[in-house]
Order: structure tokens, then C-alpha cells, then sequence
């Protein structure tokens, strides 16, 4: 498996996946900016003492935050609605680990850690296709909402069932979001970067990189580089299946970027 921030690409013998976490998440996100918005201008029209001109929080105030009625009302709102989506979060993630433990029990996933992933960029940095500086947040919001990790720990739970345990691969030893079996070298890429082009061939990078986890040798650092060529043509029929599938679909916010 490949997880990101808000995706999941699966590589099996039989099946090639690219699928969103939690998808069922998207209408709750929005109702919750609807109300926090509302909790902002009620906030701000009570409060006029604590913000400046600019619409930015006037920190030398130090007296009490007022709450309406109003506010106190879309607060519990809003309440409910963050404990509906941790309860809608966790039966989405039960529901995907059964579907991948239908596709076996042996379990590969890259080491990641999302709590710096979550962290703000400390580097000041210009895109390179408009100039304009990049925006320093990173995912904190995605992983937040999505929990990777939670969906991570719910079916290393399930595997304990058989006596079976995730196998996480070292993530900077492998590189497989860089590595080009074909020519045997590393290749880095940016993070908008979603395709490999190999030639004639072009293959989403989130399942390539499935693929060569699937295929790491056994002290989980190491791609087999012969398992890969033997194992690629069936990928690549595979690959082409989920591809047009996800091509004949109106694709989820968190899929558009990379398809």
C-alpha cells in the first residue's frame, strides 16, 4: 500500500486501487465551514474590541471574549457535527481494512510520520511554473480530517486477528516515490508531479509506487528489482483498468490532483 494525506493506492496479484480515505467526510467538512464562518462573523460583531482594522486578532486586548446566544447555539452545532464525523471516520476506516484484507493478509506500507507532516514548511519557497511564493502549510488540516494513521492502526489491529502485523517498510532506504525500475536509478520529482513517464508508458506515480512496495525484498529496504519485471506487464493491465475507471467518474476534491 501507498498512503498519503488523503489517498490510498493497493497493489495486489489481482487488483490495482487508487481510493480516497474517508470519503463519506467531504458534506460534513463543508456544513462544518458553513458554521464556522457563521461562529466568525457572530464573534467579530460582538467582539469589535478584539480585532484591529485589518481584521486581524487585537492581542493587546485582554478583557473577556463575549458569546451570544446565536453563538453559543451554531458552538454546540458544530459540536455535534465534528463528534458525527469521528464516528463516520472510524466505520469508513473499517470498512476499507476489510476490503484490503480481502486482498491478503500480507501487508506492506512505507514508514510515515504525519505529525511532521503536519508541522508548517520553516523554508520560503517560489513555485516554479507562476513565481509566486508557496504557501507555508502543509497538511495538517488533510491528516487531520482523513487520519491516515488511525485507518493504519484499526487494520494493524485486524491482522493481530491471524496473527499477522503490518510490514512497514523504511520509506527513506526504498524512495519508491522515486524510484524507475526500469532504468534502476533514483528520479525526484515534485510533489505535483502525479505521473511516471516511461516512454510509451505513463503510470499514476501513488500506484507505481504500490507496485514497488509490494515488491521490496524481505529485509523491507531493498526493491527486488527482478520480482518488479516480472510482475509489471500484469500491474500495467491493472494500472490501465483503475485508470479509465477513475476517468469515468466525477472524481472526489482529494483524487483531482492526482489523475
Amino acid at each position: 500500500m501507498d498512503i498519503g494525506t488523503q489517498s490510498l493506492g493497493i497493489c495486489s496479484k489481482d487488483s490495482v486501487k487508487l481510493l480516497e480515505l474517508a470519503p463519506e467526510l467531504q458534506n460534513i467538512e463543508d456544513k462544518k465551514r458553513i458554521l464556522q464562518r457563521k461562529m466568525d462573523r457572530s464573534r467579530r460583531s460582538t467582539n469589535p474590541n478584539k480585532y484591529n482594522e485589518n481584521g486581524t486578532i487585537n492581542t493587546k486586548d485582554k478583557t473577556k471574549w463575549i458569546k451570544s446566544n446565536h453563538y453559543i447555539k451554531t458552538q454546540m452545532e458544530l459540536k455535534e457535527l465534528q463528534r458525527k464525523q469521528r464516528e463516520i471516520r472510524k466505520q469508513s476506516h473499517n470498512k476499507l481494512a476489510n476490503y484490503v484484507l480481502t486482498l491478503g493478509n500480507d501487508i506492506k506500507v512505507e514508514t510515515m510520520s504525519y505529525s511532521g507532516l503536519q508541522k508548517r514548511a520553516k523554508n520560503t519557497t517560489v513555485n516554479k511554473k507562476t513565481g509566486k511564493f508557496n504557501k507555508k502549510k502543509r497538511f495538517g488540516k488533510s491528516i487531520a480530517n482523513k487520519a491516515p494513521a488511525m485507518f493504519l492502526t484499526i487494520l494493524d489491529n485486524k491482522l493481530k486477528w491471524v496473527d499477522k502485523t503490518l510490514k512497514k517498510i523504511d520509506t527513506w532506504k526504498v524512495k519508491a516515490s522515486q524510484y524507475n525500475h526500469i532504468e534502476d536509478r533514483y528520479i525526484k520529482k515534485e510533489l505535483d508531479e502525479r505521473w511516471n513517464d516511461f516512454g510509451e508508458l505513463d503510470i499514476q506515480r501513488d500506484l507505481y509506487s504500490s507496485f514497488l512496495i509490494m515488491n521490496v525484498n524481505d529485509d523491507f529496504e531493498t526493491i527486488n528489482r527482478d520480482l518488479c519485471f516480472e510482475k509489471f506487464n500484469d500491474f500495467k493491465v491493472l494500472h490501465d483498468i483503475e485508470v479509465q475507471r477513475l476517468r469515468s467518474i466525477e472524481l472526489p476534491l482529494a483524487l483531482r490532483n492526482v489523475i
